[in-house]
Formats: structure tokens, sequence, C-alpha cells
């Protein structure tokens, strides 16, 4: 089969590779109809992401046909159309018990990696790094789901794929963001980056009764989407202060909840800017951790930061003193996709969501080196590409 595969720092190739076989009973084998360049893909393409190997195959946000099932799932028959959510998850450990799926004590078959560089290990993800499993992705024509009997949302009849596949990582990314605030009547929800997760925190802290969602971004059609389609207050935080403009906003006080929804990348602006690229160049930190910073500092005092932006290991200069003396709430995890699908998938049936509107490209498979290229050098007014196997 065809398969997107990483080679190193922006170095990724179409190659024909084995197709993938049942190993175990609970796995499914699903033939790929659409998959997607996450944001957080781009950490592995740019290289800040630790244990990736030549040949792996990228790509979490996939769904398709199935096309073969080991013999315990009996939930899955071959044709069903099913979106996969991105962390691989057992169902039956301590946390998928308690519906903390993204970390699963099952899924993982190298957590003592994991446990290295963060303690404990979380789930398997797709395409993620051998400290996620090593799991091969699903930007390919088919792809092995471990623990199907679990990890799939069937999708209903007259559904589009673009309708439905982002449900398998960014809407629940954005919506879980948003639930992690303890959203108000009358909230302020300030919202650091506009890529597609940003706009789905945006949507969603208005479903979850925010009074104004104010996003930050220096792109202008990222701006511009979180205007027109999302209803945001929107910053440029290249032509303003962003806060001066956060407390003009709020009477001084700071927004109520402020949602990191940038990560490890984050462009910075000024000394600090300089500062964490020099330091990430030297291998002295991992991340940079600018939209952090600003949350956490611009946040009214009791407020809660949420943290959807992916961070890989260790962070310098974060004002942890802000937290402990202005008593702040940090909420933060890979999403625990499973538990948001279904009641997602009915807001879209609903017509409360149409996730497709964040869709700027579409583009075949054998693209994706280019797709790669143009999503990380917001080429094209880029916000977010499909690709068709």
């Amino acid at each position: 089969m065809r398969a997107n595969c990483w080679y190193g720092k922006k170095d990724v190739r179409i190659e024909n590779v084995p197709d993938p076989e049942i190993l175990n009973p609970r796995d499914a084998i699903v033939k790929v109809t659409s998959t997607a360049i996450c944001g957080s893909d781009l950490h592995l393409y740019d290289g800040f992401v630790p244990a990736m190997e030549k040949g792996d195959i990228l790509g979490h946000e996939f769904m398709g046909e199935v096309v073969d099932v080991g013999d315990a799932v009996s939930n899955l028959k071959v044709g069903d159309r099913i979106v996969v959510p991105f962390p691989i998850a057992c169902g039956s450990c301590f946390f998928c018990q308690q519906e903390l799926y993204s970390v699963c004590e099952n899924s993982n078959p190298n957590a003592w990696m994991a446990e290295k560089m963060w303690g404990h290990s979380p789930a398997g993800i797709f395409g993620y790094s051998h400290l996620t499993g090593g799991y091969a992705g699903g930007q390919a024509e088919y792809v092995r789901v471990p623990f199907a009997d679990v990890g799939h949302l069937k999708v209903p009849d007259g559904l589009s794929d673009e309708q439905v596949l982002f449900l398998s990582d960014i809407l629940p990314t954005g919506y879980m963001a948003a639930e992690n605030c303890d959203i108000k009547p009358g909230s302020t929800v300030a919202i650091w980056g506009c890529g597609p997760v940003g706009q789905f925190a945006i949507q969603s802290a208005y479903l979850l009764g925010a009074e104004r969602v104010i996003a930050i971004d220096r792109f202008p059609e990222r701006l511009r989407m979180a205007w027109e389609k999302s209803k945001a207050i929107a910053l440029n935080y290249e032509e303003v202060d962003v806060s001066d403009a956060l407390k003009d906003l709020t009477g001084g006080r700071g927004p109520d909840a402020c949602i990191d929804a940038v990560g490890m990348e984050a462009h910075g602006m000024g000394i600090m800017g300089a500062y964490d690229r020099v330091k990430q160049a030297m291998a002295a930190q991992t991340d940079r951790p600018v939209a952090l910073r600003e949350a956490l500092m611009s946040c009214r005092n009791g407020g809660v930061v949420s943290i959807a932006g992916v961070y890989g290991g260790f962070l310098d200069k974060v004002p942890f003193g802000a937290v402990m003396n202005r008593s702040l709430t940090i909420r933060t995890g890979q999403t625990h996709v499973h538990r948001y699908m279904q009641p997602l998938l009915e807001r879209i049936r609903n017509g409360e969501f149409d996730p497709s509107f964040v869709i700027t490209h579409r583009m075949a498979l054998d693209d994706a080196p280019l797709a790669y290229e143009m999503f990380c050098n917001k080429q094209d007014d880029c916000i977010k590409v499909v690709l068709k196997p």
C-alpha cells in the first residue's frame, strides 16, 4: 500500500509499504477514505518529538471502511464505516473505566520509554513516535486498529466524511479544552491560536455558555475565520499588546478562562521569543511556551487555564508563581476522544456543529509532502488539509 512516511526533519515521503495485518484478536483493518494533517503532526515534521524512526507512517486523524476484523471483535463487521479516535484505549483498565482514555494503561507497548520522559506513560497514539507505541498512522491506504471493539464510532447514513472526520481528534480536543474552562453564563474566554482546534474551542465555548470569546493569532486568514465563522473578538498579537488588550476588554480583571491551543512551537516576539528559539536550538529546552506564559499571566485571579496545545518535554521561564499566588487552576491532557465522539456526533446531526468549515485544502495522499510543506509554512492561506488515498 501507499503511505506517508517520516524520514527526518521536514522530510516526509510517499512510499510503498507492506499492507497491515491482523496481529491480535481485537484488531480491525480499515481502508482509509479520509485522513488529515493535524497541527501536532508538524511537531514531528519540524523534528521536535523524540523517538521517531525513519519509515514511520504518520497520521492520527482518519476514518474509513472496515475490511477485516479479528475473532474477538463482535461489534464490527466488514463494510462498516467508522471514525477512529487518535488515542488507543483498551476500554477495561483503571483509567478507561474512568473515561480517561488517553492515559490507558494497556495500549502503549513502549511505556518504559514514556516513563523515562514523563514519569508515567500515556496511551498509545497512532502515528506519533515510539514514545507512544510506534503505531503506524492513518495517512495511508490501510491501517491496523488495535482494540477496535472499543476504539471506533460507526458513522450513520447520510453524513459525509468531512462532517465526521474531525471527531477523530480536533473537534473533541477543542470541545474538551472549552469544557475544562468551567464556563459559566456570562464568562469571557480568551483563546491563543486560531488553527482548527482553536476554531472548535471558540464554538464550543459559546455552546457551553460563554458570553464573549477572544481569539488571538497573527495570521489574517485565521483571525478572519475566527470572526466570520466562530463570532470571536479577534486580536492580532503583532498589532496589539495582548495583555493590555485583554485587560481593556475585561475591565482590568482578565478573562475568566484562557485556552492555550498553540503548544510547543509558539511564535514569540521580542527578547523572550529570541530566548526560546536560541534555547531550543541549543537543546536546552524542548518547547517554546510563549502562549502558555501569556495565558498564565493574563487569566484573572481564580480563573482556569486550559491547555490543549501539545507540549513534549521541558519548558523554561514558565511563571508558576502566578499559578500558586493567584489561585489559578490548570487543566490539560491528551483528549479523551472516546468520551466525546457520540455526544458531538449528535450535535453535528442537530446542526450545532459543521466541522467542515475549517477545511481549506483537499489533496490526494500522494501529495502529502507538498501538503505538509504548505501547511507548515502557512502558504495559500492553508488552515486544514484533508487527504484522500
